[in-house]
This record gives structure tokens, C-alpha cells and sequence, in this order.
């Protein structure tokens, strides 16, 4: 029988720093509780858009992020139920060290805030490869840190030998904190980074199975499975409803229209959160724009978009009867050639741009409209060029818009994220799209009916983006 989404049994996988296997375990751990027939929702704490793709492909389910910075603390619970709607159990993977959050800000955006809002257990995936009794130390120190935390046990992963495995348990015993599980590194379950992280799925898919089927057998034979759903099912109930894109816009204040053309009958408007007629909206995937979260189409289709996903590695020409255009995240710079090598797309981007449509880019989609990208020719829409760079730009960012724009109006507040190793020249437009707090400075475009920026942002914590976006693209 499906636990309702307040009540979901559910775990977080955490860790004390990054690089110590949370990837790994809870991964398959999501695969491997599939294989055993539970609907398993995949949830991942904070703006990573990589790790989501990943437990995607364990679960058969659309991994979600849970970020309280970008969304605030009080929707990651609503969130959270939205996505586990329907499920036997959910999992979520922590971020970077367990109590380590968005910088200067305490607890904010941090694993062990996201536990306490969900009122989750904690299990606590410990790099042992260079340690035996000390281990203890570090486990007491996690669990004792904040009472309000629950660690319910740990993994122990790259552990050497059945030696140093009888070390680690002797010394965990005094910690109070049972082992549900014991890993031995295993060479194919290591999977390729680059420059902003691991490789997405969706440029590897039959290696990233064969990864994932790997983490699965790893989890399945190291750890204690039914302990970890015993555990998961100790959680606590949630109070609150599950967030709604339809209810999240009815919510949300209307947006402003732009002045009717003198003659031209009146444009639709939204009722209850629902359209008049669909209109279509043309959203870029593919290897080369794998970014984007999946409030952004939930909501785009509660508006009244019919969300039409296209491929610029392979697709000619946009989906007929576009009307709008999002091109979100990605690598574009791993892709610049075949990018640049499809001028009929290029140019069709180029005139829908140039014909004032609603056109949303964020950091990968920034580099596609710029002139150039490494030297290759790209759409052209904003006169400024892109490339690489050795330094990489990554941080929470609050924001407010400058100028008028198919996204919000100026002054609009919203926060983002930052994460890229290439630079825009210029770096912002006549009319900038957003002024950032800290460091202090403007950034993006704002153009006839584009916006394009280097910042990720979620809009459920803004729904009214997606809303005026749609009404836009009406009106246009």
C-alpha cells in the first residue's frame, strides 16, 4: 500500500565532508530498493543538477532538489511531498559536509538543516580508508554536534580488509551508532568528472547504467537493507500540504501586461491559475543542456504551456509554433563545435529572438545566444562573446532585477546560483538582468524579450516568473 507524501518513510544520506561516497551509497541505495520493487522518490540537498540525473536513472522517477536557500526553508517539506507523492520510500542525498550550508549563514542550505525540516534520520557515510579507531571520535562528534539531528547509523566506505572492518566496528561500538553497512572500494563504480563535476548521464547513458547497477550490487551486498527501510520508516510525520505548480500560481500575484497595441484586441489572461489555450514553449535538453529543474516545466504547464523539449545537438530547427524559448544549464562549452555547427537552429534562435518572443537563458543558454563560444559562431542574439576559463565561479547569490524584463519586473528579489569556468564578455548589457548583492555587481541581459543570465534560479520560490513568462508569450 503507498504511503501518503506526509508520512513517506525516508532517509538522508550524509557525510562529514564531500569526496566521501554520499553519490555512491545513496545512489544505489535508490537502485537498489527499486530492484526490490518500491516506488523510490530521489531527492538531492541543494542546486547540484548532476547527482539528480543519476538517481533518475536508479529510480525511473525525476530527481528533485531541495534547496533552502534558493527556495527558502519553509517550501523544502511541501517540496519534498510533492515529489515523494505516491511513494513506498524516499532518499535523499546530502550535499558537501553535513552541516555545511551556504557560506556566512549558519545552518542555512546545509544537509542537516534539510534533515531537521523533513524530520528525517541521518545515515552517515564515512571515508575509512585512512582511519580505524579514530573513527569513533568522528562519529560521536557528528551525532553529538546538533541533538536536533538524528544520525540512525552509519556506512563505512573504502574500507581496506576484513581486518581493518573489525577495527572500525570495535571502535563504533562505543559511539552508540550502528553500522548498516561496510564498502570495499570498487574500481567500476567510479564515475568520470570533469570540470563542474561528474559527467551527466545523459552524455554517458550505457556507462552511467553499467555505474549504477554497480553502486546497486555494492549497497546491496555491503549494506543492511532492511534496516535502512526500518529506519527510514522511524521518520517523523510532515504537517503541511504538498506544494501544488497550479495552487503555487493561483497564489502568486498576476503579472503585469504589457501596454496593448492600439487596435489589437485584449490579450488572455489567467484564471485560476489555468490558461485560456495553450501555448507552445520550446525548452533545450539533450547532452548539451541537461540543467534545469523540474518545477520550471510543472509550472510553465500550469501557466499554460505546452513544454515541448527539443535536442540543438540534433534538432534542425525549433518545434513548430514556438512561442516562447528556455535554454537552461549545461555544457555548451563541451559542445561548441556541433553547437555551432547547426546554423539552421542558430538562425531560427537568432529571428524568434529578434521578433521580441519571450526568450529565458541561464548560464549554458547565456553562451549559446552570445555571438561566439571559444571562437565558434553561436546564435548571435547578444553581442558579447564567451569562453573558457581556468577560474571557477560557484556560490549562493542574492539578486534583485534591474531592468523590465519576459521574467520579472525591476526590483523583482530573487537568489541564485552560480556555477561556471567561463567568462561573458561584456558581462552585462544597457539593461542588465540582475544586480548582484555580494560581490557587488551587475550582471546579464535584458533585451526585446530576452533575459539571459548566469544565474540558476528556482522559480517555485517565484512563481509569478513562470506566470509572466507564459502571459508574455500570449501577448508577444
Amino acid at each position: 500500500m503507498l504511503t501518503s507524501p506526509s508520512s513517506v518513510p525516508r532517509l538522508v544520506i550524509a557525510a562529514p565532508s564531500s569526496g566521501s561516497g554520499k553519490t555512491t551509497v545513496a545512489t544505489g541505495l535508490m537502485a537498489a530498493l527499486t530492484a526490490r520493487g518500491l516506488a523510490v522518490s530521489p531527492h538531492k540537498v541543494g542546486p547540484d543538477y548532476i547527482d539528480p540525473g543519476y538517481h533518475s536513472l536508479a529510480t525511473g522517477r525525476t530527481g528533485r532538489n531541495l534547496d533552502a536557500y534558493l527556495c527558502g526553508p519553509e517550501l523544502v517539506g511541501p517540496l519534498f511531498a510533492h515529489g515523494a507523492h505516491g511513494c513506498d520510500i524516499a532518499v535523499v542525498e546530502g550535499v558537501m559536509g553535513m552541516f555545511d550550508g551556504a557560506a556566512g549563514e549558519g545552518e542555512l542550505a546545509s544537509t542537516a538543516q534539510v534533515a531537521k525540516l523533513l524530520r528525517a534520520p541521518v545515515v552517515l557515510v564515512v571515508d575509512a580508508s585512512s582511519q580505524s579507531r579514530s573513527v569513533a571520535a568522528l562519529v560521536h562528534g557528528f551525532a553529538s554536534w546538533d541533538p536536533e539531528v538524528r544520525i540512525g547509523g552509519v556506512i563505512l566506505n573504502k574500507v581496506a580488509s576484513d581486518r581493518h572492518e573489525e577495527l572500525l566496528r570495535e571502535a563504533l561500538e562505543s559511539a552508540g551508532v550502528p553500522v548498516l553497512g561496510v564498502l570495499r572500494r570498487v574500481a567500476q563504480v567510479e564515475t568520470p568528472s570533469r570540470h563542474l563535476g561528474l559527467v551527466p548521464v545523459a552524455e554517458r547513458r550505457a556507462s552511467a547504467v553499467e555505474a549504477v547497477a554497480a553502486m546497486a550490487a555494492q549497497v546491496s551486498h555491503g549494506c543492511d537493507l532492511e534496516a535502512l527501510v526500518a529506519l527510514a520508516r522511524s521518520a517523523g510525520v510532515l504537517s503541511g500540504a504538498a506544494w501544488d505548480a497550479a495552487e503555487a500560481l493561483v497564489s502568486s500575484p498576476p503579472p503585469p501586461l504589457p501596454a496593448p497595441t492600439p487596435g489589437a484586441a485584449p490579450p488572455h489572461r489567467l484564471v485560476g491559475g489555468g490558461p485560456a489555450g495553450k501555448v507552445r514553449v520550446a525548452v533545450a535538453g539533450g547532452p548539451a543542456f541537461t540543467f534545469s529543474y523540474a518545477e520550471h516545466a510543472e509550472l510553465l504547464s500550469a501557466a499554460g504551456a505546452e513544454v515541448v523539449v527539443f535536442d540543438p545537438l540534433r534538432d534542425e530547427g525549433l518545434p513548430d509554433g514556438t512561442r516562447g524559448l528556455v535554454v537552461g544549464g549545461g555544457f555548451p562549452e563541451v559542445y561548441a563545435a556541433e553547437l555551432s555547427g547547426n546554423e539552421a537552429l542558430r538562425k531560427e534562435v537568432a529571428a524568434l529572438a529578434e521578433s521580441g518572443a519571450p526568450v529565458a537563458a541561464e548560464c549554458a543558454g547565456l553562451l549559446y545566444l552570445c555571438r561566439e563560444l571559444d571562437g565558434r559562431p553561436m546564435c548571435g542574439v547578444l553581442d558579447a562573446t564567451a569562453r573558457m576559463s581556468e577560474r571557477l565561479t560557484l556560490g549562493y547569490r542574492d539578486a534583485v532585477a534591474v531592468s523590465d524584463s519576459v521574467l520579472a519586473v525591476a526590483g523583482t528579489r530573487m537568489r541564485g546560483h552560480e556555477f561556471h569556468r567561463t567568462v561573458v564578455e561584456p558581462g552585462s548589457g544597457a539593461a542588465p538582468a540582475w544586480g548582484v548583492l555580494a560581490p557587488r555587481r551587475v550582471e546579464g541581459f535584458v533585451e526585446r524579450g530576452v533575459h539571459a543570465s548566469y544565474l540558476h534560479t528556482h522559480w517555485a520560490s517565484e512563481p509569478g516568473v513562470a506566470r509572466r513568462f507564459v502571459e508574455r508569450c500570449r501577448t508577444s
